[in-house]
């Protein structure tokens, strides 16, 4: 039998790690089509503004901090105010179709989380932030394949892990299989002019294979490709009226339902939205950081709303490398800064709630005097994500170095 990596250019699909050993090819795609646990994770690349985006209203040394970008208070403008979520925090107006499902008890938040290394460097920062590692350049695999490694099972599938990105991120990275594409139409080996002679080599190769229980195995995976490759995303139907953005960030978000339902064993779905590094003209109720925003709540409630029931199974995760600095710049923008907010949204959420201590904002009371502290480690949210949800049982093999001690209580179970 072989094991062998392939890397795929001059198409959509971006890379493929498939391990061709008899455990992982009897893994059918038949075989995961029962009720399976999933966990989305979404990327805001550039370090998103957590500050105006759940908005401390309850805190005036925000507003002190930003005359020109900061988010009014609730009913301070009829359309142009924050959104009350408890009394202290609230959602930027331009997030109002997440609203429902914070106050229905399947959105959570969770305030001045991050990653406690010191850098503000994106690249160090976001690299971290994916290995699981803070402060360790040298970690070679991401939390997420590190995940697939901790819970090997009988019943995965080749569409185990899949991210709707131009190549794989830095946390699906490693040994585990893996799959990166644009487009789920566009799916399949892309080899130039010798794609099909190298489709119908790995059949040949599985069809040859001398254990006679790997080849319905093998040609069910295959049938999974063509069925993938003849998909096509702009006939999706949405279920529910959902209506996704029209970008890349909604195409993408209908294509993990779309995965998601089509019952082919995926666990880990990955995607990411950027252009969030907004050092000039960042806007406030309207401008740059609200348009982004409008994109990304839009394409997370789009999803929830179409996959309906299935949320039960479904836990999605947002993140960003770091926040933005307290204090506005001269530019009515913010510079990069430390801690920041994440959210968690499923039917396993416990939700209507924004979790972690506040440290407020007052300049004594910032990080190094200018940021946000952070009181929540974010492996603090992924251990409890990987263990709650996905039943990962050992987290020190996920997140190496890490000492799992504060339980957020962010799941029902």
């Amino acid at each position: 039998m072989m094991n062998r990596r392939v890397f795929l250019k001059n198409g959509s699909l971006a890379l493929v790690s498939l391990g061709f050993a008899p455990a992982f090819i009897s893994r059918t795609v038949q075989a995961a089509r029962a009720r399976q646990k999933v966990l989305v994770a979404i990327f805001q690349r550039g370090a998103v503004d957590g500050l105006n985006m759940i908005v401390p209203f309850g805190d005036k040394a925000y507003y002190d901090a930003r005359p020109s970008i900061a988010i009014p208070r609730p009913g301070a403008r009829a359309q142009d105010s924050a959104l009350d979520l408890d009394g202290f925090f609230g959602l930027h107006p331009r997030m109002a179709r997440l609203e429902p499902l914070f106050k229905d008890g399947s959105l959570a938040i969770i305030h001045a989380s991050g990653s406690h290394d010191e850098t503000r460097s994106h690249f160090d920062a976001q690299d971290y932030m994916e290995s699981g590692t803070p402060g360790v350049k040298s970690t070679r695999d991401g939390w997420l394949n590190r995940y697939l490694h901790n819970k090997e099972h009988e019943s995965a599938s080749p569409f185990r892990a899949v991210a709707l990105s131009p190549q794989l991120p830095r946390s699906l990275q490693g040994s585990a299989p893996a799959l990166a594409m644009n487009a789920i139409n566009q799916f399949g080996i892309r080899a130039g002019r010798n794609s099909d002679m190298v489709s119908a080599t790995f059949e040949s190769e599985y069809a040859g294979a001398a254990d006679a229980l790997l080849h319905p195995a093998g040609k069910e995976a295959f049938d999974a490709v063509k069925m993938l490759k003849n998909a096509n995303p702009e006939s999706y139907v949405a279920s529910s009226g959902a209506d996704y953005p029209r970008s890349g960030f909604g195409d993408a978000m209908r294509q993990i339902a779309q995965l998601i339902k089509s019952d082919l064993g995926l666990e880990v779905a990955f995607t990411e939205l950027g252009n969030w590094d907004h050092h000039i003209n960042e806007g406030s109720t309207t401008g740059q950081i609200a348009t982004r925003l409008d994109d990304f709540a839009n394409g997370i409630a789009a999803f929830a709303r179409d996959m309906g029931d299935a949320m039960a199974d479904v836990v999605l995760v947002t993140m960003s490398e770091f926040g933005r600095a307290v204090q506005e710049n001269g530019n009515r923008g913010t510079d990069h800064g430390h801690g920041n907010a994440m959210m968690i949204l499923g039917g396993p959420v416990k939700g209507g709630k924004v979790y972690g201590k506040w440290p407020g904002l007052q300049k004594e009371q910032r990080w190094e005097g200018r940021d946000l502290a952070i009181t929540t480690d974010f492996r603090d949210v992924f251990a409890e994500l990987v263990t709650g949800h996905l039943g990962a049982r050992d987290v020190s093999t996920i997140f190496p170095g890490y000492v799992y001690k504060q339980k957020l209580g962010l799941l029902k179970v």
